[in-house]
């Protein structure tokens, strides 16, 4: 029989194992699998402008004033917010353009703002980039879906499944849409 002091250091192993296996299951799902918080780009800024945290104040964005992932931020929150047209002006001033991060994005700002087509090639560009970036594969596949196009959304469900991402949010919410529940 193991002594307290051993049982008290097994127990001990254990929870920080389990812990830090919670840990790593929660955080398996990178940012962009949640909405983006608001932050006072659309809490306080106004007309498309970005808020500049050096600055402290809002700032129409241009070439070379933000790096690509604060305006990749940026943008995403725009989308979310429903400012399509406002995120694609950000995204269209990122440096990397084939940043399949990028290319997802400017898909779904043109898909919600009703370029359904434009959108559909972007998520082309961002799986040429990437073929496993999942979430472009997710919005392709809700794309489909308001298209009429279920058949073609389960060809992106299973290539998501195969390529390890059954338990995120991209797979959930294209599922989630197959079966009539509007997504993002």
């Amino acid at each position: 029989m193991a002594s307290p002091s051993l049982r008290g250091v097994a127990l001990a192993a254990s929870l920080i194992i389990a812990a830090s296996s919670s840990a790593f299951a929660i955080g398996d799902e990178s940012d962009e699998t949640k909405p983006p918080p608001k932050t006072e780009t659309t809490t306080k800024c106004a007309d498309g402008k970005v808020w500049d945290a050096k600055r402290k104040e809002c700032v129409v964005p241009k070439k070379n004033s933000f790096n690509d992932d604060d305006l990749y931020k940026a943008a995403r929150e725009f989308a979310y917010a429903g400012q399509y047209d406002n995120a694609l002006t950000v995204l269209r001033l990122a440096n990397n353009q084939n940043d399949p991060r990028i290319l997802n994005y400017l898909g779904y700002a043109n898909r919600k703002a009703g370029r359904m087509e434009l959108g559909m090639s972007y998520y082309r560009k961002a799986l040429q980039a990437d073929e496993n970036y999942i979430l472009a594969r997710s919005y392709m596949g809700q794309a489909l879906v308001e298209q009429g196009d279920l058949q073609g959304a389960r060809v992106q469900l299973v290539e998501i499944r195969d390529r390890g991402g059954e338990q995120t949010w991209a797979y959930r919410s294209l599922l989630l849409a197959l079966n009539g529940y509007r997504t993002y």
